[in-house]
């Protein structure tokens, strides 16, 4: 077994770890919200609630976000092929799908892993593929900044959080997106030969990047939209799912609820953003669609099932994608 392999069979072990944790947090999340709307509505009405749930709707929103993930894979299959790496397109599209497993690390930059698969498929460096991942990881954002503030000004409320969240979510990008932060900082601490390993990935990181041109970002986001609008009909069925007589024009609210209250989860750091977007999303509901009938005790399942297809049917889907393509290791 080489070094490589040992490295990255500890990094599985410590990702396994992380996501037994995640889950197990996650379960004590859902157990905190329906505690709460037991508390509030009694638990005849609650697990009424619960066993009249439609399961064709709820198949539907599941089916919304598989469709959300795959409609982003053009995106991600021109920055590979701007970054002149080439690799079948149909185990390109494992690979994509695979990285969907790494969305519970804060700021999604657990996807960095597929950056190795891509490196032990086509021999490149990490640097040479890594501005793919930064690159579909930045686009994603914009697409729930472009979102989140477009539809807020259609709903009229939270517009000035929604700007103020989104700036500071975008900071980060700045040290990997400007060169003159990292070439600072190599000058500075070049020196020290622990470094010098991460400054020479640094070095090809945005020797490549300069692949990726502003037409780029442009077309990704004619993908990263539409990902965005199935999240939002994920949403939108699972409300269905529990009675809730909804028309579809309620979309662009949906679309804000969703994008907002995720935003504010990413803005903590917290893994998966469990607790702070499942509260946000909880708030929204009721603050927005009370009139329409969705109490306390719905909006309470509606957070734990919408989060359970687009938090943990997602990571099984993606997990599963991510053990077949080990093999490429």
């Amino acid at each position: 077994m080489d070094d490589f392999t040992r490295k990255q069979q500890e990094r599985i072990r410590k990702a396994k770890i992380a996501l037994i944790g995640v889950l197990v947090a996650s379960l004590a999340i859902f157990l905190v919200i329906s505690i709460l709307a037991i508390i509030n509505e009694g638990v005849d009405k609650f697990v009424g609630t619960l066993l009249s749930i439609k399961l064709q709707y709820f198949a539907l929103a599941l089916v919304c976000v598989l469709l959300s993930d795959i409609v982003g894979f053009p995106k991600w299959d021109l920055f590979l092929r701007k970054l002149k790496v080439n690799l079948p397109r149909k185990r390109n599209f494992l690979i994509y799908l695979s990285m969907f497993a790494m969305d519970i690390t804060p700021g999604r930059w657990g996807r960095a892993a597929v950056a190795y698969t891509v490196n032990r498929q086509t021999n490149t460096k990490f640097g040479q593929t890594f501005p793919a991942v930064v690159a579909d990881i930045f686009t994603d954002f914009l697409g729930f900044i472009a979102v989140a503030v477009s539809t807020s000004f259609l709903v009229h409320k939270y517009s000035e959080i929604s700007i103020t969240i989104s700036i500071l979510l975008l900071i980060p990008f700045v040290f990997i997106f400007y060169e003159k932060p990292f070439r600072y900082l190599k000058k500075r601490l070049y020196k020290y030969k622990k470094l010098m390993g991460f400054f020479n990935v640094g070095d090809t990181y945005f020797e490549s990047k300069r692949l990726l041109t502003l037409s780029s970002y442009a077309y990704a986001m004619l993908f990263t939209i539409p990902a965005m609008i199935f999240s939002g009909l994920a949403l939108y069925f699972v409300i269905l799912s529990f009675g809730i007589n909804m028309s579809i024009s309620y979309l662009p609210t949906l679309l804000f609820v969703y994008t907002s209250a995720l935003l504010i989860g990413m803005v903590t750091g917290v893994p998966g953003t469990l607790g702070v977007t499942d509260a946000a999303l909880l708030g929204y509901l009721i603050a927005f669609f009370g009139p329409l009938g969705i109490t306390f005790g719905i909006a309470a399942l509606i957070t734990i099932f919408f989060r359970i297809a687009s938090l943990w049917f997602e990571e099984l889907v993606a997990s599963g994608v991510l053990a077949y393509t080990l093999r490429y290791w």
